[in-house]
């Protein structure tokens, strides 16, 4: 895409094309419902609120298929596939890069731990509790833990912490990589 723009240059008026990247196609959060300043369930319309306005790439149905082995599960969203049954062992954030990257699992052995993105791509901001909706036999993913995962994502601001993410709350944290928390490898999909 092109953005045709305006320079001024020593007194001179010049134009040029820039080019510039697409937006992103980013996926709803689930959220339909809104909200007063109390936390009350309010109608919708004209609130502009997320639970009105439903903006990103709507999510298909169903949003999980499991595969043929019953071990895996893909994402139709995002494309990503991810172990069906997370190991409910804690890992320190070292030992989590490891288990994850050598795990081999529904034929494929290119399994690693999700950065913080792909991990909160799971959130249902609809749910008080993604970890529940996620262990829903609609959605087809057991074991799923309400406390904290690991990401790939080294945390900028303290480089000997990483980014996790709240299955329960779906807050992203930034902890010391000492700390020990859930692994959940994924894969890239078909």
């Amino acid at each position: 895409m092109f953005k045709r723009i305006i320079i001024l240059m020593a007194g001179m008026i010049f134009t040029a094309a820039v080019a510039y990247a697409a937006p992103a196609d980013l996926p709803e959060t689930g959220q339909t419902t809104c909200y007063d300043a109390a936390g009350a369930v309010t109608p919708c319309p004209t609130t502009g609120q997320d639970g009105e306005l439903q903006k990103g790439v709507a999510w298909p149905s169903p949003r999980f298929t499991v595969d043929g082995t019953g071990l895996c599960i893909t994402d139709n969203l995002t494309g990503l596939m991810w172990v069906r049954t997370p190991d409910s062992t804690t890992r320190i954030w070292a030992t989590a890069l490891t288990y994850a990257n050598g795990l081999t699992l529904c034929g494929y052995s290119d399994w690693r731990l999700p950065n913080r993105k792909e991990l909160r791509s799971l959130i249902n901001y609809e749910q008080a509790n993604s970890a529940t909706w996620l262990n829903n036999p609609a959605q087809g993913f057991s074991n799923v833990q309400a406390g904290l995962y690991w990401s790939s994502s080294t945390y900028a601001g303290n480089p000997a912490g990483a980014w996790s993410v709240g299955m329960g709350d779906g807050i992203v944290y930034g902890y010391s990589k000492a700390n020990s928390y859930y692994v959940w490898p994924v894969r890239a999909g078909q």
